[in-house]
């Protein structure tokens, strides 16, 4: 599936003067059971994003875990815990900005982790706070989501093409500030030009505007969250139990996307 890159280039150009769940294809990597108050989940971490694979293990052997909420469920989306503050959380409490103290640096393997159904990723705060898209130390998230028509794919691929192509485009901006800087006091619009051409060029050469064709089997016929590709960290998959997290994400919410009577976490443990 390939896209033109015109328009896209033209508003970079813009801004510079201005697993499918096959048992074979799963990744190597520890599988961890979770325990909640809705029935059980196997999920296996991968061993190629070790530092969050590592974090996890950690707060699983610790115990960390044991007793936090479900505390931000969304049907046809995500289900999240990890929150150490909602251990004791009364009703009306504002749940998600709790953590474990530290944030972790991205591991963002996309295309060869996504956001399919049953995925395993990272929460974080927003791009606007955090431009390194750093994870959570402990929230986390399981994928629902949707299935999606051929179009609807289509669509979405072009949108995250254009979104990684501005991605790229202004990091190499931001590299060459100086240069950037040098050739405008010198009022060498050649120059400028030039070096417009170069990192357009750059940028076609590195980013991948194509969206694998098993990426786009596995959004239309298990479904996913498509538009989370790229932004978030995907370290794991559940092995068994999605019919539980369906449960969670069938419960009723208020506030916050909270659900209504409590879902809880009651332990974690890594399997020997």
């Amino acid at each position: 599936m390939k896209f033109k890159l015109i328009a896209v280039l033209i508003v970079l150009s813009a801004f510079f003067h201005q697993n499918i769940m096959a048992e074979d294809l799963i990744p190597s990597g520890p599988v961890v059971d979770i325990k909640t108050t809705m029935g059980d989940i196997k999920v296996k971490l991968y061993d190629d994003t070790p530092a969050h694979r590592d974090n996890f293990l950690k707060l699983v052997n610790e115990g960390f875990y044991n007793g936090v909420l479900f505390h931000r469920v969304i049907k046809d989306f995500m289900v999240q815990t990890g929150d150490p503050d909602s251990k004791t959380a009364g009703p009306e409490a504002r749940l998600g900005s709790g953590s474990a103290g530290y944030t972790l640096e991205a591991e963002i393997l996309y295309p060869k982790h996504f956001h399919k159904y049953g995925a395993l990723a990272a929460a974080r705060t927003g791009d606007n706070v955090n431009p390194e898209r750093r994870s959570s130390g402990s929230q986390f998230y399981i994928v629902t989501g949707n299935k999606y028509s051929d179009s609807d794919v289509e669509m979405m691929a072009r949108q995250s093409a254009g979104s990684k192509l501005q991605d790229y485009f202004n990091s190499l901006v931001r590299k060459n500030g100086d240069k950037i800087k040098e050739l405008q006091a010198a009022g060498d619009r050649e120059g400028l030009e030039a070096l417009r051409q170069q990192l357009i060029k750059e940028t076609e050469a590195n980013v991948s505007v194509e969206m694998p064709e098993e990426i786009v089997k596995a959004y239309t016929t298990v479904g996913g969250t498509p538009h989370l590709d790229g932004q978030y960290t995907v370290f794991g998959e559940v092995l068994e139990g999605m019919d539980v997290v369906e449960k969670i994400q069938n419960a009723a919410t208020g506030r916050d996307d909270r659900p209504v009577e409590d879902i809880r976490v009651i332990s974690m443990e890594v399997e020997k």
